[in-house]
């Protein structure tokens, strides 16, 4: 089962080194959420935990659709102030820092710290913060949001999670066809696979 986490770059650049330079425009980088029942745990395994957390420390912000915020933020924020000793807790410590801007049509306000709601287009909303200065930009789902990054072209890296376990069915995020080229793919001792992706 894919479980994709995607990174939109400020640049076409096809590297994942990451630049503050003004000059060059960051990337984004789509992340889809892990807290369902069937997706394996990443505090168990440390080196898969590094990953996660370099995906974080090199992004400063993180853009979600609107249905998907209420759920990740109430997790992390849950890990970060009532679970001390979890495993988990430094990526959460970076979740609840890290600036989030949820995309709605209909609501104006979220609750949940470091959250803001984009109700413009999501091209032009998208396209002016990749031209900003700063880090890259980390996407967090839902499908139906990752899904209409793709039909746009607006994501730079594809990191797909495959988890050992079959559901037999789920959520579409690719609508066509896409040329993709792998990057490189990671085998970890949890039996997830990371394989990354950049436009083909």
């Amino acid at each position: 089962m894919n479980e994709p986490i995607f990174t939109i770059h400020k640049t076409a650049r096809y590297a994942k080194t990451q630049t503050t330079d003004a000059h060059e425009p960051r990337w984004l980088r789509c992340r889809a959420r892990r807290t369902a029942g069937w997706i394996g745990t990443i505090g168990s395994d440390l080196p898969l935990g590094e990953f996660m957390g370099n995906l974080l420390e090199t992004s400063d912000t993180m853009i979600l659709g609107s249905k998907t915020t209420n759920e990740i933020v109430s997790y992390w924020e849950n890990v970060a102030e009532n679970e001390p000793d979890s495993p988990e807790q430094p990526v959460a410590q970076k979740m609840v820092r890290m600036r989030k801007i949820a995309f709605s049509k209909r609501q104006s306000t979220i609750s949940g710290k470091n959250v803001t709601v984009e109700n413009g287009d999501i091209v032009s909303a998208v396209n002016q913060l990749k031209n900003e200065d700063g880090k890259d930009i980390i996407v967090y789902g839902g499908a139906q949001f990752v899904s209409a990054l793709i039909e746009h072209d607006l994501i730079d890296e594809y990191n797909l999670f495959i988890n050992p376990i079959s559901l037999g069915n789920g959520l579409s995020i690719f609508k066509g066809k896409k040329y993709l080229k792998l990057a490189k793919s990671v085998v970890y001792r949890s039996g997830i696979v990371v394989n990354t992706y950049i436009k083909g």
